[in-house]
C-alpha cells in the first residue's frame, strides 16, 4: 500500500485537530510545519518541523525533497506571507493545496463595530472611540499604536510582545481558549471602554465579543487578508479530509 505525504502548515487549533485525524490513517503520512514564533508551542500528532522554509523556493524545495503530496495551509487567517509563499510553491511544483479557513466572525444585534483593514486604522479610530483599550491583535504590531500616548493599552498575548509599543502599556500573557465570565472580568478591572481585535474567527477567543456586546464596548476589528487567487478553501477539519479523500490516488 503506497503511503501519501501530507505537509500541514499549522500552529491554529484546526491544525492540531487535522494532524490528529490524519496522523491516525495508515496510508498517510503527515508533518506539521511550526513557524516556531510562540515558545512553547502545543505540538501537534505526527512528525513536526519548526521554523520557516526560507521563502517560496525553499518551500518548494522542501516539496520535492519529501515527496509531499498534499499541501494544507492551516496557518492563522492573518498570515498573509506564509500563504503567499504557500501558494507560489504549490504551484511551482504542481501540489495540491487547500487552505483551511475557520469562518470569519459575524455581527449580531448589539454589536459595536468598526471594521478596519489594517493596525494602523485601527489606531486611528480610537481616539473617538475610547482611551482603555484592550489590545488583542497578538504581539507583533504594536508600533502602530505608539503614537497613542493619551490612551492606556491592556495588550494580550501567548508570549511577551516586541517592542516599541504604547508608552501606557500593561502586558496580560495568556493563552485561550476563554471563557466569557473572563473576559467580563478583565473589561470590568481595567475599566475597558474599547476593544481592538483581529478577525482570527472561531470560538477560543470569542467570548471577548460577547463580553464587549454586553458592557456596550465598541469593537475595532481588523479584517482578514483574502486568499492567495485560486486558492480553494475548506471552513473546517471535515472539509479538508472530504477535500483530500476527492485526491486522485
Amino acid at each position: 500500500m503506497s503511503v501519501r505525504h501530507v505537509l500541514i502548515l499549522g500552529g491554529t487549533t484546526e491544525a492540531r485537530r487535522l494532524a490528529e485525524q490524519l496522523d491516525a490513517a495508515p496510508s498517510l503520512r503527515v508533518t506539521s510545519s511550526l513557524a516556531g514564533r510562540v515558545a512553547e508551542p502545543r505540538l501537534p500528532a505526527g512528525q513536526v518541523r519548526i521554523g520557516g522554509f526560507g521563502g517560496p523556493s525553499g518551500l518548494a524545495a522542501w516539496l520535492r525533497e519529501q515527496r509531499v503530496d498534499a499541501l494544507i495551509d492551516a496557518t492563522h487567517p492573518f498570515a498573509g506571507t506564509i500563504s503567499r509563499n504557500a501558494a507560489e510553491a504549490a504551484a511551482e511544483v504542481h501540489v495540491p493545496l487547500l487552505a483551511l479557513r475557520r469562518p470569519s466572525w459575524v455581527p449580531v444585534p448589539g454589536d459595536r463595530w468598526h471594521p478596519v483593514d489594517s493596525l494602523a486604522e485601527a489606531a486611528d479610530a480610537l481616539p473617538g472611540l475610547g482611551r482603555r483599550v484592550f489590545l488583542t491583535t497578538g504581539r507583533q504590531g504594536l508600533a502602530a499604536f505608539t503614537h497613542l500616548t493619551d490612551h492606556f493599552f491592556l495588550a494580550r498575548s501567548v508570549d511577551a510582545p516586541e517592542a516599541p509599543m504604547p508608552p501606557r502599556t500593561e502586558v496580560l500573557l495568556d493563552r485561550g481558549p476563554f471563557t466569557l465570565d473572563g473576559e467580563r472580568a478583565v473589561c470590568r478591572e481595567y475599566r475597558i471602554d474599547v476593544l481592538v481585535t483581529k478577525d482570527s474567527g472561531g470560538a477560543a477567543t470569542a467570548p471577548k465579543l460577547k463580553a464587549a456586546r454586553e458592557l456596550g464596548i465598541p469593537v475595532v476589528i481588523v479584517r482578514r487578508p483574502e486568499l492567495p487567487r485560486g486558492v480553494q478553501a475548506a471552513p473546517d477539519v471535515p472539509g479538508a479530509l472530504a477535500w483530500l479523500a476527492d485526491l486522485p490516488s
